[in-house]
Parts: structure tokens; sequence; C-alpha cells
């Protein structure tokens, strides 16, 4: 069976309104037709496992044209409703599993909120979709760092730099010691960078480092595009030595990502720009598992989950929800992808972000933090290895700065704005 978890708002009793959540995405319409047997329902019909009520709501969270012609103003439930798929519903279908779970659960007029919090797959039905081709274990291997956080940036100015201007900037980010360099969201195929020159200018560097250093960094160039430049773009990636692709998850969807994931080797470096029009309103899209659940079936990598006292609206708990799904297996093998720290992030909210987590795989994205460190970003780099040696110390950090001052500058220069 495929679990599907809601939170649904309704001034309906809550159990006719389950079987008609339960009938309208499996094997029954609101009325019954020609041709469906019990048997065929017995079958395909989708089971309804739990009703919970959460709370009350004196005011409908959404507009249901529908309610209003009923006259049902009066108090709203708010409940937990779990529900059973049969997988023989969706075969491996991936657009297909996420219309059977959503589709049009959203528009139903009993309902005036309803949220996808989470998806629940057996082992044995997950694996027979896309696995991480690189995930945590090999993204470690591919940028030799063990045993602590994978440090990197993002390349700033992020929009408006010729190829050879972002091949300096890598270089220098290079030397500088970072693991992981990524492109922006907004960065594409741009009249002044095209793709495929900033892939050729941006590798030529990060080879020559190689075979200086022996060190491969990891570059997560974004090619997110229609499907065909997509695969073309990750040929390219890797005949150039490279080891990485980003894409805009909500903007190319699952099928495209999943098509990426069939075509190539690359870690798929997963960026969820867009996510919080699905996942703020509390009664309205798809929580972080549910959505997550959804993309690491189409075989990502790395997985965004924003950051801890950073810029961004997410609550501490909505970070490390999750980042703890990313790391929770969904199969018997290790699927367990790298979640992906940024926004607003710098050695002081290090820390934090370990203590919440209670692990080290995952990687820590500085902009700001790196780049606009004080003595440089080599000095940023170093800012936050030196937080992560301290937490490991169990020594607070200004205690450590002392004999830091790497990590001294950076709580001078961030530690107002932390």
């Amino acid at each position: 069976m495929i679990r599907a978890t809601y939170h649904v708002e309704t001034p309906c009793p809550i159990a006719e309104v389950a079987a008609m959540m339960a009938g309208e995405q499996s094997a029954g319409t609101f009325v019954r037709v020609e041709g469906e047997t019990d048997e065929l329902r017995q079958r395909f019909g989708a089971v309804v496992i739990e009703t919970a009520e959460l709370g009350q709501s004196q005011t409908p969270s959404l507009r249901s044209a529908w309610a209003e012609r009923k006259g049902l103003t009066g108090p709203r439930g708010v409940y937990r409703v779990v529900i059973d798929y049969p997988e023989d519903n969706v075969g491996v279908n991936l657009p297909t599993l996420a219309s059977v779970v959503a589709g049009n659960l959203y528009d139903l007029g009993e309902v005036t909120g309803l949220k996808l919090v989470d998806v629940a797959l057996r082992p044995e039905y997950r694996v027979r979709y896309e696995m991480p081709a690189q995930g945590i274990a090999g993204t470690r291997a591919s940028v030799g760092v063990q045993g602590r956080p994978i440090f990197g940036t993002i390349i700033k100015p992020n929009i408006g730099l010729s190829p050879d201007e972002i091949a300096g900037l890598v270089d220098r980010l290079c030397e500088a010691g970072a693991d992981f360099i990524k492109d922006d969201e907004i960065a594409g195929t741009h009249l002044h960078a095209p793709v495929d020159a900033r892939i050729r200018a941006v590798m030529d560097r990060v080879r020559r480092h190689r075979d200086r250093t022996g060190r491969l960094v990891m570059v997560a160039f974004n090619i997110t595009d229609e499907t065909d430049n997509m695969r073309r773009h990750a040929d390219l990636i890797e005949a150039e030595g490279g080891s990485c692709a980003m894409v805009s998850l909500n903007w190319c969807g699952l099928s495209a990502v999943q098509t990426l994931r069939r075509h190539t080797g690359l870690a798929i470096h997963g960026h969820r720009n867009g996510y919080g029009g699905m996942g703020r309103h509390p009664l309205l899209g798809m929580g972080v598992r549910a959505y997550q659940a959804l993309y690491r079936l189409a075989g990502i990598d790395h997985m965004h989950v924003h950051g801890m006292g950073g810029k961004f609206s997410d609550l501490d708990e909505d970070v490390t929800a999750a980042a703890r799904h990313c790391l929770e297996p969904m199969a018997d093998q290790d699927d367990r992808v790298m979640p992906i720290f940024s926004s607003g992030q710098w050695a002081g909210t290090l820390p934090h972000t370990l203590a919440q987590i209670g692990s080290d795989d995952l990687m820590f994205l500085c902009g700001g933090g790196i780049m606009a460190h004080p003595q440089g970003p080599a000095a940023g780099l170093a800012s936050l290895r030196q937080a992560h040696e301290a937490t490991r110390l169990g020594v607070p950090l200004a205690e450590h700065a002392r004999s830091e001052p790497e990590l001294a500058a950076a709580l001078a220069r961030f530690g107002a704005q932390g």
C-alpha cells in the first residue's frame, strides 16, 4: 500500500469526507457506476486508516463555493486523515503516484483546507523507483571529505558575470578551500553566459586545481531547462570531468528529473525554490515530508532544506524535519540524500544546526558567510571548519575564537546579524 497522510479542514462529518477522498482518488466516484463491482472496489479501492481530530477552526482557511451554497457556516474541524492506496493503482509511475495521493483532493467542495503531509511506501515498492546515483556516501567520496560537513558557497554575483569571470571566481574559491560551489537558481542560459560556455570555462579551472592538489571540487551547474537540453548539458558536464548538476525541481517537474536521473550518473542537486508556495500554509499544499518523498523517488542526491537562523521564513523545527527526512532511509538499502543548508548561514549558525540534526552528513553553504568574511573567502571557510571543531569539542564559539582569528573575525562581522 501507498500510505498518504493529510491535514483536512471541513465543516462536514469527517468520516464521510475521508471516505469521499478515498473514493475520489481510487475506484470510486460520487455515485456508483456500471461495472463498479464489489470485487473491483475490494482490489482497487483506497482504505481510510485513521481520522483523528486535531482542533477546530471558526472561519474557513479557504473559501468553498460548494460549502457556501450549502450554508455551512459553522465551526470547522481540523483532522488528520490517513489513507492507504493500492500499489496496483499506480504500477511504477511517479506522476501517477503523485496524482493519486494529491490530484483533485485540493478541489473538493467539502474541504476548506487540505494539506498532504506525508507519503510512505513499503521498502520493496520504493526500490522500484529511481535511487540516488551518489547520495551521501558518493558525494563524500567525490569531494574527499569525511568526518565533517561539506562546506561550500554560491557564485555571487549570481548573474551578470561572463563565463571567464565565473571561472576566475571558481578558481579563487577552489584555492580558498571550498569543497562545493554552486550556481544560483536564477542562473540559466543567458546571452552573456550560456550554460555550455560556463561549464567549459569553469571545469577548465577545476581540472587544473585537481591536477595541482589532487582535490576535485564539486561544482553544481544549474542546468534547469527543458528535458533534452538538460540531458545535453549533463553530458557536457561529464565530458568535462564534472560531478554534479543542479535542477530547480518545481519548475522541471517529477518526470523531467526522473528522466535526467536515468540519463546520467552525475549527482543531482535538487533545489526546491518555489516550495514556499505549496508549503507555507498549514492547510494548503504539501508538507515537506511528502514533497521530499516524491522527489527522492525521482532519484535526486541532494535536497535543499533552507537554514536555521537565516533569511527565510522557515521555523527551526521545519528545517530540522526536512533534514532528518533526508537522512531517513526509505528503502532497506541506503537511499538517503544529502540535506543542503543555505540562506543566511555562517559559522555562528553551524553549532545549532549540528545540534538539531545530530549528524555531520550535511552540506553547509554560505554566500556572504564566506564571500563577505572580512579576511576573505579562505578565512570564511576556515571559520566554518573552526566552528565545527568547537562543536565537536563542546566548546563555545567565543571561547574557541580566542585562538582562531578567522572565527573571531566572523563572530565580529556577522554576530550582530545572527
